[in-house]
């Protein structure tokens, strides 16, 4: 039975459609079609049931799913297995900060992909909180603080940030000095969250309001320059506009905590091998590296 076929049918059916999974396998519509039919052939009956809205498992699809899936998995780890010790191949899926994963990320999986010619990597570049499992990524390399999941996650490096605002805003508002003025301030934020501050030791929350939002870094950069409010945002965003004047740090009294760039994927007992490389480079390059963690550290 051919592994190509079994890996398309269990895409198509976590997918929900023929063209979803082709998206995420990164082929066309028809040849997904043409798999789907042959294995359907190979066994004799009706996996899916195609619908104007996409494709519905049929009661012995639901059934030979599990197994399909079982059997992908177990090739995929005797791959790992008996392929050479520096070579990786099949595909991987990893989505990624668009706030500056183009210029910090984007260069560390085009290494990758120099590096292990018969990979292949599909990248997809969004501030969107990608759900991994139902949209069938390997893994997501995300900034920030973590919320709690089951998702497993692992540090590849840290992420400093500071609070800015322009000077145009801090003329006509003031700068704020401690936690309680922040508050009553006007935030740039990216939507409902909270922002924390280190008094020492101690952690400060603070729920900013703001009547700006936006669910991208560098729209939140440009709104801090125009004088719109205080910002949260990393320093690998705000440095170059930080030494021209354009930003000024504020509550620099009260700093937040440092946060990280983290590697998240789905539960599962051990990571795939291209994870781990993967895992492994982003480490290499973002630990020592003053661009990501913040220009001034």
């Amino acid at each position: 039975m051919d592994i190509e076929a079994l890996q398309t049918f269990v895409e198509v059916a976590d997918a929900g459609g023929v063209s979803a999974a082709a998206l995420r396998l990164g082929i066309s519509k028809s040849i997904v079609s043409r798999r789907l039919l042959r294995l359907e052939a190979e066994l004799g009956v009706q996996l899916l049931a195609r619908t104007t809205r996409g494709a519905a498992l049929t009661e012995a699809g639901v059934t030979f799913r599990d197994y399909a899936a079982r059997a992908c998995a177990e090739i995929d780890a005797v791959r790992e297995m008996i392929t050479p010790a520096g070579d990786l191949r099949g595909r991987l899926r990893v989505a990624v900060p668009l706030s500056f994963g183009p210029t910090h990320f984007a260069p560390i999986l085009a290494e990758m992909a120099r590096r292990h010619p018969q990979l292949q990597i599909h990248t997809c570049y969004s501030d969107r909180f990608v759900d991994l499992v139902a949209e069938g990524y390997d893994c997501a390399i995300r900034v920030g603080y973590l919320q709690d999941s089951n998702l497993i996650a692992r540090r590849v490096g840290p992420i400093y940030g500071k609070f800015v605002a322009s000077p145009d805003y801090i003329k006509a508002h003031g700068a704020p000095e401690t936690p309680e003025e922040l508050a009553v301030h006007e935030a740039l934020m990216q939507g409902t969250e909270a922002w924390q501050l280190m008094d020492g030791d101690k952690v400060i929350t603070v729920r900013p309001q703001g009547r700006f939002k936006a669910d991208n870094g560098i729209a939140l950069v440009a709104a801090a320059t125009a004088g719109l409010g205080i910002a949260y945002l990393p320093d690998c965003l705000t440095h170059e506009y930080v030494v021209s004047g354009a930003l000024v740090p504020v509550m620099t009294r009260y700093p937040p905590p440092p946060a990280g760039a983290y590697v998240i994927r789905p539960p599962g007992q051990h990571p795939a091998r291209k994870i781990r490389i993967l895992i492994e480079l982003l480490i290499e390059y973002c630990e020592p590296a003053p661009h990501l963690a913040g220009a001034e550290r």
